[in-house]
């Protein structure tokens, strides 16, 4: 078997949620213990960290996986979903995967007479923990699927684990109201295993008290913390800041959310170093300087061209895109007669309608779809746009989006791109394929 034919099996054969939603979402960790018991409990073969929340867990883990690159930990990471290729979801300080290792295990797989229907992300996560074993990894950031509870990513024991935030979002599967998500989100905290809640507050907040009041054990809000002293955000790129204890820093990570990332992600740290992880101060400040070079991390308020400003973000719910329009927001203010566009499509499961809500009205609209079955076609979102009161051309593909509104947009204007993880990855493998 070559690599072609594993990521077929994986992409056709199993039931994959990022492609066809509902269907493909199996909650529950039996699967996901019997996978674990045939392939010999890889996970137990090294340290791990785990992350869950609503926004920010990616940007959270490539941030903590690039802290333990630096001090010289050989460092895995697991992520999803993937935006041009699918080995982004699993490296080993920034290296993917190899294409050998993925065929490899698919075809030990099909070859090993299992009993069973496993869905394409709890075969994805039992390859990365296989290959992070058999690479003999220090630590592997895992971050959660979807939930906490009930994702496959929960077998694991970890040293430590951090919630970012909750907001509405896989509402369908995780409950209506914040404190029902939360408490999903709140089913990876575990006895013993210290936890640090990003942003909480109110039933939210009590909902994370009870929990670890209930398992017994150290719970810290980063809030209360507040590590990062000071921090400015540049609107068109990179973070100016100041931390407790390890005193200025760069993070060329941008958008206002970061900010909130960031204060969880030192307030993580630090209980990583109280848990006895060796990580010094210039670690710290060298690790964050350095994410995307130590993570390969895209898709994070990614700026792609300058004349016009063209920024691209995976933001995709309510609080994501409310930061993103806010960061939208304090740019064109900048550039005073100057006009928005927007490239942007959505997942069909997603409420749509209400998120539509968010976006403002006087930019100008290029509408488009992903390439996948679970996007919303274009001309559904016509329809949603214009009871909205947005009106904007509709296209095909998202590149085609893209370069309509580029080719539009004054060298002074500004371009964003997004609405869903998946018209963000259609634009980078697009670009990627044209370079």
């Amino acid at each position: 078997m070559d690599y072609n034919e594993a990521t077929e099996y994986l992409f056709r054969q199993l039931p994959m949620f990022s492609r066809i939603g509902a269907a493909a979402y199996k909650p529950g960790l039996e699967t996901s213990h019997r996978l674990d018991e045939f392939f010999g409990h890889p996970h137990r073969k090294f340290k791990s960290i785990h992350i869950a929340g609503t926004n920010g867990k990616g940007s959270t883990s490539h941030l903590i996986a690039a802290i333990l690159q630096q001090h010289g930990y050989k460092t895995g990471l697991y992520t999803s979903p993937h935006l041009v290729d699918f080995r982004e979801r699993i490296r080993i300080n920034g290296n993917m995967i190899p294409r050998e290792d993925v065929a490899g295990f698919v075809e030990r797989f099909l070859k090993s007479g299992y009993e069973g229907h496993p869905s394409f992300f709890e075969l994805t996560m039992m390859l990365a923990f296989d290959w992070f074993a058999k690479e003999k990894v220090d630590y592997a950031v895992i971050e959660v699927g979807m939930g906490g509870r009930l994702d496959s990513t929960n077998i694991i024991t970890p040293e430590a684990c951090v919630i970012t935030n909750i907001s509405p979002d896989h509402t369908q599967f995780l409950g209506s109201t914040l404190p029902q998500i939360a408490k999903e989100k709140a089913g990876i905290i575990k006895s013993g295993i210290p936890v640090v809640i990003g942003e909480a507050e109110g039933e939210v907040r009590k909902v994370f008290e009870d929990k670890i009041a209930e398992v017994g054990t150290e719970g810290t809000f980063a809030e209360d913390k507040r590590p990062l002293i000071r921090a400015v955000s540049n609107p068109e790129g990179g973070i100016e800041g100041e931390a407790d204890g390890i005193g200025e820093f760069h993070c060329p990570l941008s958008g206002d959310y970061q900010l909130k990332n960031l204060n969880t992600v030192l307030a993580a740290v630090k209980m990583l170093t109280r848990a006895g992880i060796d990580l010094s101060n210039e670690e710290i400040r060298d690790g964050i300087a350095n994410v995307e070079k130590n993570t390969g991390l895209r898709g994070r308020w990614t700026r792609l061209c300058d004349k016009p400003l063209t920024i691209c973000d995976t933001g995709h719910n309510e609080g994501g895109l409310r930061y993103n329009f806010c960061q939208l927001e304090r740019i064109m203010e900048k550039r005073p007669g100057n006009q928005l566009h927007i490239v942007m499509g959505f997942v069909a499961d997603k409420a749509v309608d209400e998120i539509l809500r968010l976006f403002p009205k006087n930019a100008k609209y290029y509408l488009t779809q992903a390439a996948i079955p679970r996007a919303l076609a274009v001309d559904k979102l016509v329809d949603k746009a214009a009871a909205a009161g947005i009106k904007g051309a509709s296209y095909p593909t998202v590149y085609e989006a893209y370069t309509a509104a580029h080719n539009a947009a004054h060298p002074e204007d500004v371009v964003f791109i997004g609405g869903s993880t998946f018209i963000v990855a259609d634009l980078l493998k697009a670009l990627d394929e044209r370079k």
